[in-house]
């Protein structure tokens, strides 16, 4: 049996059940580098602290030959400060991570598609992220724009499954110092083609994000990315099922969502990679109006309805 050679990063929190079932595909992929992260209870949540102790008895259960490296916060930190610090501390490690949530559950191809593509763009400065997701949903412009190669390229840095390096990470402005040049100065409008709507959107997700509304550490990756005309590498097939959309997720709440357990299937190898690094706008112009529409007002509703709870 392989044993894959890159690091794989594990965020728990407090569902056992869906980071046991993670896993399980982490043992298929045998890494031999483990690093868990895992904030604490939040403060007045009967039971957390237990569910959280029982989440990260998961981690008990590796049963190959494997460094397991754990960085567990005592207290909770939040989702931005809990993601951003641990993979501070991942990447002041290793040089290179894949790095999975305990809700994400990845294709067997998710593992040795991500190894391939951090080799293949280690030092290529125009790839800043690498993801296991496809919202393309099978359309068939997509397919015949993108047959017969295993992967494109998109501005949009997905992260249910992703991976990415050293290299690139350092570019984590954690406070974003960067938006208010960003958004005075219209930048926006250049990183975005002029759509308005997307404009919009992005405005106030990095504004919401900035003013501390929304506890995100994604939208601040993302502009991260953005700010260095950073690209991001996505299969032509997708890799990645979220299976933690219910009541106990912090963000994914909807169970009927189009999102909630998508379909994997393999991708193939050996991998067709482009001739080209060319971002696919058309995808990327579907996956805006499809992804990103009224995140931020969601994303806001969502903070507001945890801080009415946590008050409780």
């Amino acid at each position: 049996m392989m044993t894959m050679q890159t690091p794989v990063v594990f965020i728990i929190f407090n569902r056992a059940e869906t980071a046991r079932r993670v896993l399980g595909a982490i043992r298929e992929a045998r890494p031999r580098r483990l690093l868990v992260i895992a904030d604490g209870p939040r403060p007045g949540r009967a039971g957390e602290a237990e569910r959280c102790a029982t989440a990260r008895a998961v981690i008990d259960e590796v049963d190959w030959e494997c460094e397991v490296l754990t960085n567990y916060s005592q207290t909770n930190l939040g989702c931005r400060r809990r993601v951003s610090s641990g993979l501070d501390w991942v990447f002041s490690l290793v040089a290179e991570a894949i790095i999975i949530e305990d809700d994400c559950l990845p294709h067997p191809d998710f593992f040795p598609f991500c190894e391939a593509m951090l080799e293949r763009y280690r030092d290529d400065q125009r790839i800043m992220h690498i993801a296991g997701t496809n919202y393309q949903f099978g359309r068939r412009q997509f397919e015949q724009r993108q047959s017969p190669y295993s992967y494109y390229f998109s501005r949009y840095n997905h992260c249910w499954g992703w991976a990415t390096w050293r290299r690139a990470w350092q570019h984590y402005d954690r406070d974003l110092t960067l938006w208010p040049m960003v958004r005075d100065r219209g930048l926006l409008a250049d990183l975005l083609e002029g759509d308005r709507r997307a404009i919009t959107y992005w405005t106030r997700s990095f504004e919401a994000t900035s003013s501390g509304k929304i506890d995100s550490w994604s939208y601040v990756w993302t502009l991260s990315c953005w700010s260095q005309s950073g690209l991001t590498i996505l299969p032509a097939i997708n890799l990645i099922s979220n299976i933690g959309f219910d009541d106990g997720a912090s963000n994914t709440l909807n169970r009927r969502s189009r999102f909630a357990s998508m379909k994997t299937a393999p991708l193939g190898f050996p991998l067709n990679p482009p001739p080209f690094v060319i971002r696919d706008a058309l995808a990327d112009r579907y996956t805006q109006r499809h992804n990103f529409r009224h995140g931020w007002l969601r994303d806001i509703a969502r903070s507001l309805l945890r801080s009415m709870l946590k008050s409780r």
